[in-house]
C-alpha cells in the first residue's frame, strides 16, 4: 500500500500559482534586498525560443511538483508481517478408565457422567489457550498419544470430545501417563513445559510408579499440575431408601499432591463442574495465556525517488538555459 506520511504537504504545490497571480508591489524607495522568485526565473527565459521556453516551464513545474511529493514523506508500506510469540508446550492428561462414567457430575442441571463434565469444561480451557501448543493423552489401563503438540487447537477439543470411556482399559495407569508426557516435551526445545493431569482414582496398573514418573518430570523441567475429580457425596436409591455414599474413595490425593509438589506444580479438588471450571480459571492465571499475535507492516521510504528526480530536472534546466 503507499501512502504520505505529511499528506498536508501537497497543498503547497499551488504555491507558485498564488505567488505568479499576485499583483505586482511598486518598487519602494527604499533601498532593499530582493530575493527574485518565479518573476525572476521567467524574465530570465526572454532569451529563449518560445518552444525552448514552454518546455523549460514545463521542467521547472514539474521540478517543483516532484520537490513537493517527496517533502510529503511517500512510504511503501508492505504485508502485515506476524511477529513471534511466545506460548507454552501444555500437554493434557484424561482419565478415561471405567470409573469415569460415575454419574456424580451435573451439567445445567443434569446429571451425566465425570468424563463428559471433563469434555465440557476443559474444551472451554483449550479453545483459551491460543498461542500454547496442546497435546492430548489419554489413559486408562494404559496410556495413549491420542494428538501431538499442536497449534491446532480445534483438532484437539475434538479428539477429546470423541474419546470414550474404558477406550484406553478399565485400570488406571498414571504413571505411565506421566512418563508418555516427559517423552513427548523431551523432543521439545521449550522451557515452558506443563502437564496438566486429571484422574478421579488411583494407580492400579502401568509400568512406572506414579512418584517415580513424577521425578522425570522434575528433572526434565515439567511442572505438573494434579486434578482429582469426583463428588464427596451422592445419594442412590436403594430398595432401604436414599442412601448416601461417597464415590471418591478410590481417590489418591496424596499421591496427586505428592506429584505436584515434586514438580512444582499445584494439586486442585473438583468437586462438580463450578469447581473444575474455577481450576481451569486459574491455571490460566498460573500459566498466563501468550500474548496476542502481534503485526507489523515493514514500511520503505520513497522520498528520495521524487527527490532526486526533481534535482535532476532542475538542473537540466539551469543548463538548457546556458
Amino acid at each position: 500500500m503507499f501512502e504520505f506520511e505529511w499528506v498536508w504537504v501537497l497543498t503547497l504545490a499551488v504555491l507558485p500559482l498564488f505567488v505568479w497571480l499576485m499583483p505586482k508591489v511598486r518598487q519602494s524607495s527604499v533601498m532593499a534586498v530582493r530575493v527574485p522568485f518565479f518573476s525572476g526565473f521567467w524574465n530570465s527565459l526572454s532569451g529563449v525560443s518560445a518552444q525552448n521556453k514552454w518546455w523549460l516551464k514545463l521542467l521547472a513545474i514539474l521540478s517543483w511538483l516532484l520537490f513537493i511529493v517527496a517533502a510529503a514523506k511517500p512510504v511503501w508500506i508492505g504485508d502485515a508481517v506476524s511477529l513471534p510469540v511466545e506460548g507454552r508446550d501444555l500437554m493434557m492428561a484424561v482419565d478415561v478408565s471405567g470409573s469415569m462414567q460415575e454419574t456424580d457430575m451435573k451439567i445445567n442441571g443434569k446429571e451425566v457422567d465425570r468424563l463428559t463434565m471433563v469434555k465440557h469444561v476443559a474444551g472451554d480451557f483449550i479453545e483459551r489457550r491460543k498461542g500454547d501448543r496442546i497435546g492430548l493423552i489419554l489413559f486408562g489401563q494404559q496410556a495413549y498419544l491420542q494428538t501431538p503438540l499442536s497449534f491446532d487447537l480445534k483438532t484437539v477439543n475434538t479428539l477429546l470430545s470423541e474419546s470414550m470411556i474404558g477406550i484406553a482399559g478399565k485400570a488406571t495407569a498414571i504413571g505411565d501417563a506421566i512418563g508418555l508426557a516427559v517423552k513427548r516435551v523431551l523432543a521439545t526445545t521449550d522451557n515452558n513445559r506443563i502437564l496438566i493431569l486429571l484422574t478421579d482414582g488411583q494407580n492400579t496398573a502401568g509400568e512406572i510408579h506414579p512418584l517415580k514418573a513424577a521425578e522425570l518430570a522434575a528433572q526434565e523441567g515439567l511442572k505438573i499440575y494434579t486434578i482429582g475429580i469426583g463428588a464427596d457425596e451422592v445419594y442412590r436409591q436403594t430398595i432401604f431408601g436414599n442412601r448416601r455414599i461417597n464415590p471418591s474413595l478410590d481417590l489418591d490425593e496424596a499421591t496427586l499432591r505428592k506429584i505436584a509438589n515434586q514438580t512444582g506444580g499445584q494439586y486442585f479438588r473438583a468437586r462438580n463442574t463450578k469447581e473444575l471450571d474455577k481450576i481451569y480459571a486459574m491455571l490460566d492465571e498460573l500459566e498466563p495465556l501468550a500474548k496476542e499475535e502481534q503485526f507489523y507492516r515493514p514500511t520503505e521510504q520513497l522520498f528520495f525517488w521524487p527527490l532526486g528526480l526533481s534535482m535532476l530536472i532542475l538542473l537540466t534546466v539551469l543548463r538548457l538555459k546556458v
